[in-house]
């Protein structure tokens, strides 16, 4: 096993000044609050449906020290931000810090129970329901951590499992069996990844290693109802950064080489199918599916290059397009589809479609120019053709998620749910929207009268636990 002993070292880094030619991920409209608030019956334009009982609840980064000499927006101390929404109502906002063994310690908290593992324990990526309770996760190694109804941390731990493994942000549920799949790494450990299944009780019960060179970070993966999609893509653990102090230290390392690979659900690293890919790098897939004869379809977000110049976040002129990539029963190379060439990120669908065909995709507009507004977007990807929905200039969505009216409902018989940033106000509203009606008039905009920063995942956790992480 490869470990931080006996370093490999990786491509040389650029030399161009461009390398820091970024936004600061402390300013703006990322720029951290110094304080958790809780907000009272909020004023709602439209009409909250009175079947939506649960909370909207999006983390982001949230650094403490605002005056860090070297940071990137991946390692902030996490925040979790949520709306309850109960009998037509918008009852409350809530934000509150992850409570890391820091965080604690700065607001004077005891220290949260449970395990701690990784190479440290902040958590910012995502927050979903599981096992009848709400989490945040994030990657890397670090352990899941459990909330309450209020948002507030309860624990630290591998959901009920007392395994130490390292776990992800985006774990996928199986719309049939109510299990987790996700694809996790230790960023201390660059020889291995692992497939971790969480039973819809919360119990780890399948663990399997796969072989791997230099570390690469693996954001999210795949599942279909045969298979899980691992990508080994080439941004890899970088001890040149590690030893220049860099805080997040994995770089765009083309010589890696690019590869896709198909893991029968129940079989081993040595059952895997592997694809070559061109090189590139894939934040979030949307969803994938099987094919009759025994291909795979899945379609992602793919970025050109991704952490070759920045040291504070992800490139924002980095090519992000929406694609298929088929990987084909016979043969051993992805074959490569652009279905939106416009630059776009957080896409979602109907998590009852999970793993299986689907027609809607939903993606939010992605760049470095924010003053003009970034819209929503709606895929057709069986008749082709998207739907552009505009927020207003300066209005920036975050990532929307898909709530089912009902369990059997069609595809697209449902809610929009998001929060849509104004960066000239500083004020962030929660946008309820008919995915059937995707141009047409909100069904409610809940008003949330203070700033909330930019973030990464959301998701609506309902009070009867029917939720779909991502």
């Amino acid at each position: 096993m490869s470990t931080l002993s006996a370093p490999e070292l990786d491509d040389a880094a650029p030399s161009s000044p461009s390398e820091t030619d970024q936004p600061s991920f402390l300013d703006g409209p990322f720029a951290p609050v110094q304080q958790e608030t809780v907000l009272h019956d909020l004023q709602v334009t439209g009409e909250l449906p009175a079947a939506l009982q649960g909370v909207y609840a999006r983390i982001g980064p949230n650094p403490m020290d605002l005056h860090a000499k070297r940071y990137h927006w991946f390692i902030g101390d996490g925040m979790v931000h949520g709306v309850r929404l109960a009998g037509g109502q918008a009852q409350w906002y809530r934000s509150r810090w992850i409570g890391s063994n820091s965080v604690n310690k700065k607001l004077g908290r005891p220290m949260a129970p449970g395990p701690r593992r990784g190479v440290s324990d902040v958590v910012n990526t995502n927050v979903f329901g599981h096992a009848g309770r709400t989490w945040a996760a994030t990657e890397a190694g670090m352990l899941p951590v459990q909330l309450d109804g209020d948002l507030n941390t309860v624990r630290h731990g591998l959901f009920d499992s007392t395994q130490s493994l390292p776990f992800s942000a985006h774990p996928h549920r199986d719309p049939v069996t109510s299990d987790l799949h996700a694809i996790c790494y230790d960023a201390r450990i660059h020889s291995k990844i692992q497939y971790v299944r969480v039973s819809q009780a919360g119990a780890v019960d399948r663990v399997v290693d796969i072989p791997v060179r230099h570390g690469p970070m693996i954001h999210d993966c795949a599942i279909t109802a045969s298979q899980v999609v691992v990508l080994d893509l080439p941004v890899t653990f970088s001890w040149r950064r590690l030893l220049s102090r860099a805080p997040f230290p994995y770089r765009w390392r083309p010589s890696h080489g690019a590869r896709v690979g198909l893991l029968p659900r129940d079989g081993q690293a040595a059952d895997m199918r592997w694809y070559e890919v061109d090189p590139c790098y894939v934040f979030h897939p949307c969803n994938a599916f099987d094919l009759p004869d025994g291909s795979v379809v899945m379609d992602v977000v793919a970025h050109e290059k991704m952490f070759d110049r920045s040291r504070v976040g992800p490139e924002l002129d980095s090519g992000a397009r929406l694609e298929r990539w088929t990987l084909p029963a016979q043969g051993h190379q992805v074959l490569r589809q652009v279905l939106s060439s416009r630059s776009q990120e957080f896409p979602r669908l109907d998590e009852r479609r999970t793993g299986r065909p689907y027609r809607w995709a939903y993606t939010v507009g992605f760049g470095s120019d924010m003053a003009a507004g970034q819209p929503l977007l709606r895929h057709d990807l069986e008749q082709g053709g998207t739907q552009v929905r505009s927020f207003g200039p300066h209005a920036v969505p975050g990532e929307f998620v898909f709530v089912p009216r009902s369990e059997q409902g069609a595809e697209d018989d449902g809610w929009l749910m998001g929060l849509v940033h104004h960066l000239q106000s500083g004020k962030t509203e929660l946008h309820v929207l008919n995915a059937d009606d995707f141009m047409g008039p909100a069904q409610a905009v809940v008003h949330i009268p203070t700033r909330i920063p930019l973030g990464f995942h959301g998701n609506w956790i309902a009070d009867s636990g029917a939720v779909a992480p991502r």
